[in-house]
C-alpha cells in the first residue's frame, strides 16, 4: 500500500478542489493511501467518505506570494512542511502540492532530500507532441535552477530517460538539447560542453542524444526528453502555454464577433477546435515532477480541479509502481563518475 502525503491547504482552490480530486483518484487507486495536511476542521466537512483518508492538523499554510526558503523555515508548522516531514521520515512515499512552487522545490530539496549524486534536481513537466511516435515529451529544467552547468544537463539527460522509459514506457527516448540552432557547435559555452558531454554518454549507451532541438520545433515532437537549464526551460514552457492560449482566444472571438457565415462555419468547426484545445492542454499529461530527489515530489498548477489533481494523483502512483527513485538511486550509486560526467568528459 503506497502513501501519499498532501499539501491539502496549498493552491487557489484549496482545501476544496484538493479533497474533491483525492476522493475521486481514491475510487480509482484502491492500493493508496492519502495523508491531508491542513485544517482539520475545514477538511472534515469536505470529506463524503475517509475510506483511506487520513487528516492531519497543520496550523500554518505557506501563502502563494511568500518566499520560499524563509517560509518553510519560518513555518514549521505549515502543510507543505509537515507533509515534507512525513515523506523524510518514511511515513509516506511521495509528496504532493497545488501550492507555492518555490516553496515546494525548497522542501523537496532540503526536506525530502537530495539524491546523493545528484547535483541539481529538476522540475520537469510534460507538454503535447503533435508528431512524432509519442503524444507527449518532457521537458526538464522549467524553473527549478535558473543557472545551469554543462554537467547538471547532462545529468537531466539521465534522469529524464529514466522518466521516459519506466514511468511513460518510452522505448530507447530521444534526449534532445534546448539551443538555439541544430549544429552541435551553436551556442553559448555552456551548451557546448553539454551537447558534447551528452553526445559522449549517449556514445557510452547512457541514453539516446539526437542532438540539438529549438524551441520552434518543440511540439513536433523532435524528442521524448528535452533538457534545458532553467531560465530557458521556464521562459519556454510560458511562452508556449502563452501562445497557444492567445490563438485559442483569437479564434474563439473570430467566430464568436463575426458575421452570420463566421458564427455558422464555427459550429461546423466546433469539434474541430475542442480537439485542438484538447491536444494543447497540457495538465492532462499530469503534474510538474521534482526529479533527483529522495522520494516523489510533483507539483500541479495552482488552480487545477479536482480532474486535474486526481490526474496528477495517478501519475504519483505510476511513479511508486515503476519505482523511479529506487531505479534512478540504483544508477548513481553504481556509477558516479558517469553521472559526473568525467568518465565520458572528451
Amino acid at each position: 500500500m503506497f502513501k501519499i502525503a498532501i499539501d491539502a491547504m496549498g493552491g487557489d482552490n484549496a482545501p476544496e478542489a484538493i479533497i474533491a480530486g483525492v476522493e475521486k483518484a481514491r475510487n480509482e487507486m484502491p492500493d493508496v493511501e492519502f495523508q491531508l495536511y491542513g485544517s482539520v476542521e475545514r477538511m472534515q466537512k469536505l470529506v463524503e467518505k475517509d475510506e483511506r483518508i487520513s487528516l492531519i492538523q497543520a496550523d500554518e499554510m505557506i501563502e502563494m506570494g511568500e518566499e520560499p526558503v524563509k517560509a518553510m523555515r519560518k513555518k514549521k508548522q505549515s502543510s507543505l512542511v509537515l507533509a515534507a516531514q512525513a515523506v523524510k521520515a518514511g511515513d509516506a512515499d511521495a509528496l504532493f502540492s497545488a501550492g507555492n512552487t518555490g516553496a515546494l522545490l525548497a522542501v523537496g530539496i532540503f526536506i525530502v532530500g537530495r539524491m546523493k549524486g545528484v547535483d541539481r534536481p529538476a522540475l520537469m513537466t510534460a507538454l503535447p507532441a503533435l508528431k512524432g511516435p509519442h503524444t507527449s515529451f518532457t521537458m526538464m529544467d522549467v524553473g527549478a535552477n535558473a543557472e545551469n552547468k554543462a554537467v547538471h544537463l547532462y545529468q537531466y539527460g539521465i534522469l529524464g530517460s529514466f522518466y521516459a522509459k519506466e514511468v511513460l514506457g518510452f522505448d530507447n527516448p530521444r534526449v534532445g538539447l534546448l539551443n538555439n540552432g541544430g549544429e552541435a557547435d551553436k551556442g553559448d559555452p555552456v551548451h557546448k560542453e553539454a551537447h558534447q558531454l551528452l553526445q559522449n554518454g549517449s556514445d557510452a549507451g547512457y541514453m539516446n542524444f539526437v542532438g540539438n532541438v529549438e524551441s520552434r520545433d518543440l511540439l513536433q515532437g523532435p524528442a521524448d526528453v528535452v533538457v534545458s537549464d532553467g531560465f530557458t526551460g521556464n521562459a519556454t514552457l510560458k511562452a508556449i502555454e502563452g501562445t497557444a492560449k492567445t490563438i485559442l482566444s483569437v479564434m474563439k472571438h473570430a467566430i464568436v464577433d463575426g458575421n452570420t457565415r463566421s458564427k455558422m462555419g464555427g459550429l461546423m468547426l466546433k469539434p474541430a477546435l475542442s480537439g485542438v484545445a484538447e491536444k494543447l492542454d497540457y495538465s492532462q499529461y499530469g503534474g510538474a515532477v521534482v526529479i533527483g530527489t529522495n522520494a516523489p515530489v510533483v507539483k500541479t498548477h495552482g488552480s487545477a480541479t479536482a480532474g486535474e489533481v486526481a490526474n496528477t494523483l495517478q501519475q504519483i502512483e505510476t511513479i511508486l509502481k515503476a519505482d523511479l527513485t529506487g531505479k534512478v538511486a540504483e544508477f548513481v550509486a553504481a556509477h558516479p563518475d558517469e553521472l559526473s560526467g568525467k568518465s565520458v568528459d572528451a
